[in-house]
């Protein structure tokens, strides 16, 4: 079987395949969309001083916090406002807990 692929179809097939790529990789994303929650053991997380319960902050070791602040109205939070987890600019690929805190937080625009 003598099979000949002529350089238009060549170049048809390498673009649909490059076409497609974007869409393979979009298929993909909501399997990761799931972050794993931010252990506040984890070295970047003790070194802002995350907490995942903001009432359990110590505040003498951390004099600028407030009650009222939480990763939830924080405006590095990824989440919706009510959300119970959410995405963070300070920790790529994890979630933390609307209810906890930082030393980074930052009054979300609007609040």
């Amino acid at each position: 079987m003598n099979s000949t692929l002529s350089r238009r179809a060549l170049v048809t097939r390498a673009l649909l395949a490059a076409a497609s790529l974007p869409l393979i990789q979009l298929a993909a994303r909501p399997a990761a969309a799931a972050a794993a929650p931010l252990d506040p053991a984890d070295p970047s997380a003790k070194a802002l001083g995350y907490q995942a319960d903001t009432t359990k902050v110590d505040n003498a070791a951390n004099p600028s916090h407030k009650a009222e602040q939480m990763c939830g109205n924080c405006a590095q939070f990824q989440g919706k406002a009510g959300d119970a987890q959410g995405g963070c600019n300070l920790f790529p690929g994890k979630s933390v807990s609307g209810k906890g805190w930082c030393k980074v937080w930052a009054k979300k625009p609007g609040t």
